[in-house]
């Protein structure tokens, strides 16, 4: 009667992350300055971890 839990969504939503990150890092590859930035912003609006990621892929504007 109770649906989902609370803990399988958050399972779901992680790994809907995990995909999308995956999905988002591999459009990085051939992307060009501008479309790296539209890739930060999604990275922004997709997880609570995003200052992290954007520093490990090197998306920072202020850094070229």
């Amino acid at each position: 009667m109770g649906g989902i839990s609370e803990r399988g969504k958050e399972i779901k939503r992680r790994r809907h992350r995990r995909k999308k990150l995956e999905q988002l890092a591999g459009r990085l590859k051939k992307a060009t300055a501008s479309e790296k930035a539209v890739i930060a912003a999604k990275v922004r609006n997709l997880t609570p971890g995003a200052e992290v990621i954007i520093d490990r892929w090197e998306l920072r504007e202020n850094d070229r």
